[in-house]
């Protein structure tokens, strides 16, 4: 199951709760909603870590903590998607998502002849709405394949499970059958 994998990597609840910078949100954190691994709570999580993560703004994992608190969704998954964007990163996702801007606002890309304040506004503009057009996409698509992966991952359980039982099934017939075949007198 999908539950296991996840429940190995991301922090138990009790251990985020102990966290001392982290406990002035004890009431908060206290929702079982947070710390559920299931296929709604994790795919809510992927959208709000992947949207998040997409956001130019500092302190992107507060962020997705406000927005899988308030949409009740695996709070650990949605804070370390956002780290998606590290350092190393961000230049290229930053100027993939102001390049998607630009090209639907029909602004041209160009280096400024001199960098001023209202220049900063004016690539500010097409930086945002790329970012949040492709935080919305991209969220999307995350969202979608947890899902489908989930429900693929549940399914093959399903037919390793009714295999195993026809096995046993037969094994357990054949046994019958060889039993009957020994206790018959020659």
């Amino acid at each position: 199951m999908p539950k296991r994998l996840f429940r190995r990597y991301l922090p138990s609840p009790d251990k985020i709760r102990q966290n001392r910078s982290l406990g002035f949100l004890g009431a908060l954190l206290s929702d079982p909603n947070l710390w559920h691994i299931n296929r709604h709570s994790l795919a809510g999580a992927a959208f709000i870590g992947i949207f998040a993560s997409l956001v130019p703004i500092p302190l992107q994992m507060l962020l997705a903590a406000i927005l899988a608190i308030r949409f009740k969704c695996n709070l650990p998954l949605s804070v370390v998607l956002v780290w998606w964007t590290n350092p190393l990163t961000m230049v290229p996702v930053f100027y993939f998502t102001y390049r998607v801007g630009a090209w639907i606002l029909g602004m041209p890309i160009m280096p400024p002849d001199k960098v001023s304040f209202a220049w900063l506004i004016e690539q500010m503009i097409p930086l945002w709405l790329g970012s949040i057009l492709c935080g919305l996409i991209f969220g999307g698509l995350f969202w979608a394949m947890t899902k489908l992966v989930w429900r693929l991952t549940v399914a093959r359980s399903w037919t390793v499970r009714k295999n195993q039982r026809k096995a046993t099934k037969a094994r357990k017939e054949a046994a019958a059958v060889k039993t009957q075949d020994d206790s018959r007198p020659s």
